[in-house]
């Protein structure tokens, strides 16, 4: 499996994971395609982390982009920045910034299938 990770981006994990559900799954030349035209601002660090994961692929485990899918993209929650803005009469309101940890992990597509044969083997045993 190839990974690769973001720590800390200053993007609300809920902002994040909308962009991440689009991709989840698919091929990779068909995720860069999708966030190419995607309209949030989360698309450009998620399609910076694919390029990544496909750039470790190629050199360190030598697989051809064409065979990747994104097996898993999480959005975990970071850091909170705590900051007040100035209302009325001296009073502040608080407002939380909130970080976002993206992880993604890429497969090789017939091991991303594979494995997803012998899930929904084990859901119709359990089944039964």
């Amino acid at each position: 499996m190839i990974t690769a990770s973001l720590k800390n981006h200053r993007i609300s994990p809920r902002k994040v994971r909308l962009v991440a559900d689009m991709v989840r799954g698919k091929k990779v030349a068909v995720a860069k395609a999708i966030l190419a035209n995607a309209s949030k601002k989360a698309r450009h660090p998620i399609a910076a982390l694919i390029d990544s994961a496909v750039a470790n692929a190629s050199h360190n485990h030598k697989i051809d982009q064409a065979s990747l899918v994104v097996k898993e993209i999480r959005v975990d929650q970071g850091y909170t920045l705590k900051r007040s803005i100035p209302m009325s009469r001296g009073s502040a309101f608080p407002m939380k910034k909130r970080t976002s940890h993206i992880a993604i992990t890429l497969a090789p597509l017939a091991e991303a299938r594979s494995k997803e044969k012998a899930e929904r083997a084990k859901k119709v045993e359990t089944k039964k």
